[in-house]
Formats: C-alpha cells, sequence, structure tokens
C-alpha cells in the first residue's frame, strides 16, 4: 500500500502560498479596511470532498464572496481522526463539516487551488495544532479561535492551562511565518456562546486572546463581534476594536473588526429573515467592519443549502451600495455606549493583564468569577454572569456575577434594565421561573419583534434557551 507524501515543512507551506498568486486573507481584510467596502464571508462545510469542491466553487460564483470558509466537523474539532475517517469510509452525510486532517494536505490545496478567494478554517478546537498544520500545508491563510474562546463556550471539562498552551503553540507558528513573509489572520471568536452576550464580555476575551496572541508572534487579528440586534450598540462595539488596540495591543500588531450577523433564534418567514440579514450588513457598516460573517433566511429551518448562502451574500452586497450612503446611526448615542463598553472592558481586563504572567491569570480569574462566559458549557467558568436586554433590546448585565465592574457601571446596567419597559423586558427584581421566562422571550426577541411569536409567551420548545442551558456536546455555532 503506498504511503502518503510527507506534509510540507513551514518553509515549503510558506512558498507555496507566495507562489499560489492569491491575495492572503489580511490582506482583503487590509482593503477592506482601507475602502470602507466591508469584505463578506459566508459559513459552509460538508464532509465529502467532491461536495466540498461543488460548495465552494458555486458559492464564489453565486454569491462573490471576498473570502470562504471551510468549517470543521466535530471528529476533527475533538481529534477523533479515526472516527472522522471512518465516515468518510462508510457516509460522509453523517459529518457536519469537512475533516481537513483526514482528507489531508494535498486535497486541501486543491479546494484552496480552486478558487480565487482566500480561505479560513473554522472549527471549535481547544486543541487545533494538528489542524493547523495541516491548514498551513494547504496554504490556507486564516484560522479562527483562541485558547478560551474555542475552550469555554463548548467544552465540557477541558482545562484552561492545557488550552491557552495548544494555541499559543499555533501562535508561535504564526510569528514564525511571519518571519518566512507570510501573515496568517488569526480571527478571535468574540461571539463564545452567541447567546446574549455582553459587548464588554466578548471584547475583554478578545483582548486578552490578542494579548497573548501578539506576544506570540502573530501580526494580524481579526476580533468577531455577536450582532446582538441593537443598532447603537453593536455600532459602538465594532468601534471600540481600534480604541481597544491602540490601548493595549502593540503597534505593529493589524487589527481588524468582524461583525458574526445575529447568531441566535432567527425568524422562519424568508421576508424577516432577509430583512435581518439586511439589518446586520448596515450595522457592519456603520461600524466600520472589516469583515461581515453572514447568515441565510434557512436558519431558522436546519443547515443552509448553497442557493441559500449566495442569496445571504448577495444581499448583504447590497448594504455597500454608495447609493446608501445617507443611512446613519445615532452618533450620540454611539458614543455613550461606547464610552460604557470601554469603561467595561478594561474593569474586567486590566486586574488580569496586570499580573505577571497571563496564562496562569486567566485561569485564575475565570476559576475565581472574574472572568466569566454565560451559559458556558464548561465547568472550568463559572457562568453567573445573567444577561437580559433592556427596553430597547440592549443587551445588559442583570447580574454581572463576579466580574470585577465599578458600582457606576453595575448601577447603569440596573437603571437601563429597570426603566420603562415594553412587555416582558429587563427588571432585575424577577424570581426564578419568571427570570428563565424573561431570557426566554430576550433570547426569542426577533421572532417575538416579527411577530412571529405571541407577545406574552416565548416560544414553545426549540428556543435558544433551551440549547444554551443544554451544554453537555454542544456545537458551536461557527
Amino acid at each position: 500500500m503506498p504511503t502518503a507524501p510527507a506534509p510540507p515543512t513551514l518553509e515549503e507551506s510558506a512558498a507555496y502560498i507566495t507562489r499560489l498568486g492569491k491575495p492572503t486573507a489580511a490582506e482583503v481584510l487590509a482593503r477592506a479596511r482601507t475602502s470602507g467596502r466591508t469584505a463578506l464571508q459566508p459559513r459552509c462545510g460538508v464532509g465529502g470532498h467532491r461536495e466540498m469542491a461543488v460548495l465552494l466553487k458555486e458559492l464564489e460564483t453565486e454569491g462573490r464572496p471576498d473570502l470562504l470558509t471551510l468549517t470543521i466537523d466535530s471528529h476533527t474539532r475533538l481529534r477523533r481522526f479515526e472516527h472522522a475517517a471512518r465516515a468518510l469510509r462508510t457516509d460522509h452525510r453523517t459529518l457536519n463539516g469537512y475533516p481537513l486532517v483526514t482528507h489531508g494536505w494535498q486535497r486541501g490545496r486543491e479546494l484552496n487551488e480552486l478558487v480565487a478567494v482566500p480561505l479560513e478554517i473554522r472549527h471549535g478546537s481547544p486543541d487545533p495544532r494538528e489542524l493547523f498544520a495541516t491548514a498551513v500545508a494547504c496554504g490556507i491563510t486564516s484560522f479562527e479561535g483562541g485558547g478560551i474562546s474555542y475552550n469555554l463556550p463548548y467544552s465540557k471539562d477541558v482545562p484552561l492551562a492545557d488550552s491557552l498552551a495548544a494555541w499559543t503553540e499555533v501562535d508561535q507558528l504564526c510569528g514564525e511565518l511571519a518571519h518566512l513573509g507570510v501573515v496568517m489572520d488569526r480571527e478571535l471568536f468574540g461571539t463564545l456562546t452567541a447567546v446574549l452576550i455582553p459587548p464588554s464580555i466578548s471584547l475583554a476575551i478578545s483582548v486578552l486572546e490578542a494579548v497573548a496572541a501578539a506576544a506570540a508572534g502573530v501580526r494580524c487579528v481579526s476580533v468577531s463581534y455577536p450582532q446582538s440586534g441593537h443598532l447603537a450598540q453593536d455600532v459602538a462595539a465594532l468601534r471600540a476594536v481600534p480604541v481597544l488596540a491602540a490601548r493595549y495591543l502593540p503597534a505593529g500588531l493589524d487589527v481588524h473588526a468582524v461583525l458574526h450577523e445575529f447568531m441566535g433564534v432567527f425568524p422562519r418567514r424568508r421576508h424577516h429573515a432577509d430583512d435581518l440579514i439586511f439589518y446586520g450588513a448596515i450595522t457592519a457598516r456603520l461600524g466600520g467592519a472589516s469583515k461581515l460573517i453572514t447568515k441565510t433566511y434557512q436558519e431558522a429551518h436546519g443547515i443552509p443549502d448553497a442557493a441559500a448562502n449566495a442569496a445571504g451574500l448577495r444581499l448583504a452586497a447590497v448594504a455597500r451600495s454608495p447609493l446608501l450612503d445617507f443611512i446613519t446611526v445615532d452618533e450620540g448615542a454611539v458614543d455613550e455606549e461606547l464610552e460604557w463598553i470601554l469603561r467595561e472592558t478594561a474593569e474586567i481586563v486590566e486586574p488580569v493583564l496586570a499580573a505577571p504572567r497571563l496564562d496562569s491569570a486567566i485561569v485564575t480569574a475565570f476559576a475565581a468569577g472574574r472572568l466569566d462566559i454565560p451559559f458556558s458549557a464548561s465547568r472550568h467558568a463559572r457562568s453567573e454572569v445573567i444577561p437580559r436586554r433592556d427596553r430597547d433590546g440592549a443587551v445588559r448585565y442583570h447580574s454581572p456575577g463576579r466580574l470585577p465592574l465599578s458600582r457606576a457601571s453595575t448601577e447603569r446596567n440596573r437603571r437601563l434594565l429597570d426603566g420603562p419597559a415594553r412587555p416582558g423586558a429587563g427588571t432585575t427584581e424577577l424570581p426564578g421561573a419568571e427570570l428563565f421566562q424573561a431570557l426566554r422571550r430576550d433570547i426569542d426577541y426577533f421572532p417575538l419583534l416579527f411577530g412571529e411569536l405571541p407577545q406574552d409567551a416565548a416560544a414553545p420548545g426549540g428556543s435558544a434557551a433551551d440549547s444554551a442551558t443544554s451544554t453537555p456536546g454542544k456545537e458551536p455555532a461557527l
């Protein structure tokens, strides 16, 4: 039986990337930021190699994205490579993504050479070292994740120290590639659980991961943020990214803001879903995002097909038209949100950054609850933070848990939640059963807003509130 060819060295992979003659992800993002024209990228990933090739080509032809995605299967995410190989032998349709390590770097190069735009790996792995090595051998120039954001939201019992160490090795290899002339884009998964994430938690985790990545040699990071649906708050969160970069990150690091279109419960009716997709694209434009991760009108019904993905890309592209320059946002409201987002983020990250060793400080802070993630799957996060929507739909802290927020920050969140409310909107004084129902209403925000659900009841069954609290084995919404 012939043996597979040895994987290329890092130097050989860097030379291959240069020979490809296509832009790297970092170059696409830099052009998008300079031009003010947000780059667009869909999600996509299937198990079969031929099927993945067809999907990528169809999306490039019909959707005209600026970047494309290889979403990786859950076996590969958990390093169960033999399970992925068995699935490929029996029925690749049982895989929920592309098993790149199992298919191998040569097939990965086939996919990369098939399309003109750069590829990104989205995966959800707390230990991605084999996957990263394969991705680099394929000439792929963007790799998502981090030691916090690809562990605590989705893994039940992976120690933080282990995931942080694994991701440090990945980032060190990015530094070596930079010395060889190839700048990898390292996208940080600030969306976390994607369920009512307060902006300051999303940004705080990304700041800590970015500081660690830069120290290891990374030259380009993308800070992703999940659209909450409140325009001023979302625009402010995106505009906070360059401010935080200037405050906490080295001057030589290239930093980009990325918006994930709404990742919660989507409307079921197409015209409502299309409204939300376009709203996300406008949010990215107003916030100055370098990149937008698009959604589709089929989100509420299962895994989207290629046609729906392409339609989502085309709809989002409309928001980039110069004819829409007249669309503005209340800058006063954005400025107020930005001020408080920056303040809360500083209150969370600065005690951790002041410690002599960042990795051990992160582990200690999560154990004590001074860092936390709502609705986490992991026993290594307390998940004591409880978010709620205020009367206008912005995400606030119903309870900050043990986060080191100042009295002023805590009182502002309480005041905004306790103000004049829409039916079922935020209040900080709710007993347990009522709080659970209120959280379900907050999570089902857009179906309620569009009238697809009655205003006096949460969605029956299948609500994100159910999936968020049913954490063992939960898959990331990549």
